[in-house]
């Protein structure tokens, strides 16, 4: 089925490659890349936006190919993991918005809403 109201095509098409290597490109090093890693962490970024950032300004595919282990492993190895986990910080940021927005507008919850 084809996605009407979105303007994405999605991602049926984003694989990754079969090879687990590094590319033969890639020049960074290991080193280079667990310290700007530190460095972005710091900084106050997640695990995601790190490896946006690898990929995006540094070249690098996978950090897992690189490195041997994943960004969140590599954090808190150095003690730079984050408190709460990713996916549960945006669930609570959600939640805190949909809270808010109900108290801003009431009449939605007086008009047949779930809430």
């Amino acid at each position: 089925m084809v996605r009407m109201h979105a303007p994405g095509k999605g991602i049926s098409q984003s694989a990754l490659p079969y090879r687990r290597s590094v590319p033969s490109w890639q020049k960074a090093t290991t080193e280079e890349i667990v310290e700007s890693m530190a460095k972005l962490a710091k900084k106050g970024l997640t695990p995601s936006q790190i490896g946006v950032i690898l990929r995006d300004s540094h070249g690098v595919a996978q950090v897992r190919f690189l490195t041997g282990s994943k960004i969140l492993r590599l954090l808190k190895a150095k003690g730079l993991g984050p408190d709460l986990p990713e996916d549960l910080y945006h669930l609570i940021k959600k939640a805190v918005a949909i809270r808010k927005h109900l108290e801003r507008n009431r009449k939605v919850c007086l008009k047949g809403g779930n809430f």
